[in-house]
């Protein structure tokens, strides 16, 4: 088997046509419109127009002018566009996808990936009150603790590093020493 067909079928074993179900039916809810049946999700999307339709409805304003006709170059600035905008709307930049992911649809997986990320950072702006995307982020349980409860602490030796019970390694000679011979 060629390495380009083995990448290949690495790539596409990572797909989850649930999450793939998952997310469609989630940007349908948001922009409030049904794919055509006869098109496919990556297809539909491919050209970047309704990712910015997308982000536009969830954060209005986001992108003031996206290109509704000409070349590849228009459609994958779309596609840049759109990235442009989530990141400013607070997803991680790891969490984006390449652009040739969508335009070549070379990592599918990683487009959802994206999707569910800007599902999740909707959770984090109370302006937003449409449909989310994934499960909710966990919430920060910040501590505080007082002073005498922190120098407290510092006397506690914790028994994750484990525990010897006053054993050392002195004395030990475990295999013979190294040995050096000059002149051979």
């Amino acid at each position: 088997m060629s390495l380009e067909r083995a990448v290949r079928n690495k790539l596409a074993s990572k797909r989850d046509p649930a999450q793939e179900k998952e997310a469609m039916e989630w940007i349908e809810a948001v922009l409030g419109k049904k794919f055509p049946k006869n098109a496919s999700f990556e297809e539909y999307i491919k050209d970047g127009q309704i990712l910015c339709q997308l982000i536009n409805k969830i954060s209005p304003g986001s992108i003031p002018k996206y290109n509704t006709s000409g070349g590849q170059f228009k459609m994958m600035e779309n596609i840049n566009l759109f990235q442009k905008a989530i990141k400013a709307y607070g997803v991680a930049d790891i969490d984006v996808f390449q652009t040739i992911d969508l335009w070549e649809c070379k990592d599918f997986a990683q487009v959802v990936t994206t999707l569910f990320s800007l599902g999740r950072e909707t959770y984090k702006h109370p302006e937003w009150t449409g449909p989310y995307l994934g499960p909710k982020p966990s919430d920060e349980a910040k501590r505080n603790f007082s002073e005498e409860t922190l120098k407290a602490g510092q006397t506690i030796i914790g028994l994750q590093a484990g525990q010897n019970k006053g054993a050392t390694q002195a004395g030990q000679n475990i295999g013979a020493g190294r040995k050096i011979i000059i002149g051979k």
